[in-house]
């Protein structure tokens, strides 16, 4: 059995990497490239500090200050509420700096802004140190130094993949840069294929400790990055290799997982459908959530009588809801599916009698949103509004992909702070997102029936009714454990032959499997950008959503502008030399 890392803040050497006044300042190399680092275990603690940034966490804070849902590794406001997948949710004025992000009036001063930029360019020093002392370890095989390397590489990767989605316009500082008040005037995309490459050729298709990149990982995201720039043909050619040969530890090829809720469970997790997942572990550290998934503590139900002490934010909007109605064949309504509303209980107290909807819903949406009369996991059947703090201003719907089951809660969730943290990974790329970029790719290239295959096979596993009921096993009585029928009228199926028989068809199918499969997992506004629909599917959405809540009344979407985030107003500031900013914004801010 493989180790797994539960990689930590707290680990000595990560400590000597430390942020400094500015973002982009030169990091203390003098205090790093020491004999002690020069070493075999000293060049491994960086790599393992490298990883250590993916939650965006030091401590209990972001990274480089801030409140830890700022870097939520997830990016659920600027990945899931801005594209519509959620309502900020809680209550008007509360993290009020997300209202201006969601309804996209928002300017460079936000503070969600800053702390993602400080976060993801801490990582990148990190792993910029860790290639550098790499090259100078004696006591490494060639494959060791390349797996190091490769491994660094794939997160320096990654960590400018999320600044380059988000803010476009960003500096590139690597292992060689000396002067680090770079401008952000060149795109990036190259540097980061160059490192996804780099990892795809040089790491092994396994590791020893899960939580750590290899060569199929690698490659799905490098594929990812072809994808962004719209190179199909390379990208079909990794996502082939990823697919076909792509191992797990196992070694059995990637899969999918038998059931859908498996993605979002500590017990189920790093399995064959997750390619690469961020680690998250519950109580280690007495001080606080500080390695269970802090980013997301402010996204669980809240009430008097929920078992969550906290906060009722990221609550699944209702255009998100209805997205998951099913015909009588049970394909979904790829055009008018808020013509076909999923029944809720707006401006219904818990107290009084409610009757869920009795019409066809694909299953996956039971394991998305936390809707009144259904079971929410274990902790009971979701009561409605006493589980909501504002149903007027964000809705009547619940968050779930993130929340911990009653039955494990003791492992599982972590309450030593205010609001609760979780064992749950983040799965930043799990198979059936590779399954769906790939059908993606197919379609662009004329390879319908490919895409539609690949297409089903995700919709297959949806309609698996073993998914279907809400199970676990009780750690304390294991005997027992908690089972139902299936909670609604679940109906899901595949397209039929030859349903792609266009591409236009073939890429609306597409996009729509990856908003119900993937939805709150922080993909959504990034897609909607590159398929350059963001203007038309969020001011729809802004028109919809407004019949339904009161906190979007301001939404308005303009492309050109809000395709990107601005830069921080802060960097561009730190950024002066002689009286000017070296740090460019973008258009429109």
């Amino acid at each position: 059995m493989r180790a797994k890392i539960y990689i930590t803040l707290s680990m000595a050497l990560a400590i000597a990497i430390s942020s400094c006044k500015k973002s982009l300042d030169k990091p203390l190399l003098g205090a790093l490239e020491t004999p002690l680092l020069e070493t075999k275990d000293g060049v491994n603690g960086l790599l393992i500090g490298t990883y250590a940034a993916l939650d965006g966490m030091a401590g209990t804070s972001a990274i480089g200050g801030g409140n830890p849902w700022e870097t939520s590794p997830d990016n659920w406001v600027l990945g899931g509420v801005a594209a519509g997948d959620a309502n900020k949710g809680s209550i008007a004025g509360d993290v009020s700096e997300i209202e201006p992000i969601m309804q996209f009036y928002s300017d460079p001063t936000n503070v969600f802004y800053n702390s993602k930029w400080k976060a993801d360019y801490e990582g990148i020093s990190r792993a910029n140190t860790t290639i550098k002392v790499a090259a100078k370890v004696t006591g490494l095989t060639d494959d060791e130094k390349a797996n190091i390397t490769g491994q660094a590489r794939f997160l320096r990767g990654h960590y400018y993949f999320d600044l380059r989605k988000i803010f476009k316009s960003v500096p590139y500082i690597d292992e060689t840069t000396t002067n680090f008040n770079q401008p952000n005037n060149t795109d990036v995309w190259a540097k980061i294929e160059a490192d996804f490459d780099f990892a795809y050729q040089n790491l092994p298709g396994t590791q020893t400790s899960v939580g750590m990149a290899n060569k199929w990982a690698a490659g799905a995201y490098l594929a990812k990055t072809y994808l962004y720039e719209q190179k199909y043909t390379e990208a079909k050619t990794v996502f082939d290799a990823v697919i076909l040969n792509g191992l797990t530890s196992n070694g059995l090829k990637y899969a999918l997982n038998a059931k859908f809720d498996d993605n979002f469970t500590p017990e189920t997790e790093n399995s064959s459908e997750a390619v690469f997942a961020i680690q998250m572990a519950a109580n280690v550290d007495p001080d606080g959530p500080t390695n269970g998934n802090n980013g997301d503590m402010l996204n669980f139900p809240y009430g008097t009588n929920s078992p969550f002490p906290c906060c009722g934010f990221y609550q699944p909007s209702a255009d998100l809801v209805n997205h998951f109605r099913t015909d009588a064949t049970g394909l979904p309504y790829l055009d008018d599916f808020n013509s076909h509303p999923i029944k809720n209980d707006m401006h219904i107290s818990s107290s009084t009698a409610f009757t869920p909807d009795a019409g066809n819903i694909d299953p996956r949406l039971d394991w998305t949103a936390g809707r009144r009369g259904i079971p929410y996991l274990d902790w009971g059947v979701h009561p409605g509004d006493s589980w909501v703090r504002d149903q007027s201003y964000a809705g009547p719907y619940s968050p779930i992909k993130n929340v911990y089951w009653n039955a494990t809660q003791d492992v599982d969730g972590d309450q030593h702070s205010w609001a609760p943290g979780s064992a749950i990974n983040y799965n930043v790329i799990r198979f059936a997102d590779v399954l769906l970029m790939a059908a993606e790719v197919e379609a662009q290239l004329g390879n319908l029936a490919k895409a539609q295959t690949y297409v089903n096979m995700v919709r297959n596993r949806a309609a698996n009714p073993a998914g279907w009921v809400h199970t676990y096993k009780d750690p304390k009585n294991p005997t027992g454990g908690f089972t139902n029928t299936p909670a609604a009228n679940y109906k899901v199926s595949p397209y039929p032959g030859g349903a792609f028989s266009s591409q236009a068809f073939a890429l609306k199918a597409i996009y729509f499997e990856r908003k119900i499969e993937l939805a709150m997992e922080g993909h959504r506004f990034f897609d909607l950008v590159r398929w350059g629909t963001a203007e038309t599917e969020l001011n729809a959405y802004f028109k919809y959503q407004n019949t339904v809540t009161t906190d979007l009344r301001s939404g308005k979407y303009v492309k050109g502008k809000n395709d990107y985030f601005p830069i921080p107003q802060r960097q561009i500031d730190l950024s002066a030399s002689g009286g000017s900013p070296v740090l460019k914004q973008n258009a429109g801010y």
